[in-house]
């Protein structure tokens, strides 16, 4: 199975730094769906992607919640970006899981 790198994420990287990070946190601690509450963007965004986008969202979908907490522990490393590290953090694995399967549930 192929896997997410680091490479994939700073490719993205304005669609996890878009949200403020005090903004996001709050979202995470709340475990707020944002998905649902973005639905039609995200739907638009998703109705747009070329096949090798498509491959890497269904690669993304099917990943463990740990090893892409481990991407995002590396990319705020080398970003120094406070997304990221919210995004990494273990507390937040539920917020991750949540709004994952919601994005399952649109492909």
């Amino acid at each position: 199975m192929e896997k997410i790198t680091y490479d994939d994420v700073v490719e993205y990287n304005y669609l996890f730094t878009f949200a403020p990070s005090f903004l996001l946190e709050r979202m995470a601690k709340k475990n707020s769906n944002l998905v649902k509450k973005f639905k039609s963007s995200i739907q638009s965004y998703m109705d747009n992607l070329t096949d090798i986008q498509c491959v890497k969202l269904n690669v993304i979908l099917d990943s463990d919640v740990s090893e892409l907490q481990a991407i995002m522990q590396e990319a705020y490393e080398k970003t120094n970006k406070k997304q990221y590290r919210i995004l990494a953090n273990p507390n937040y694995s539920q917020f991750i899981e949540l709004n994952l399967n919601e994005l399952k549930g649109m492909v």
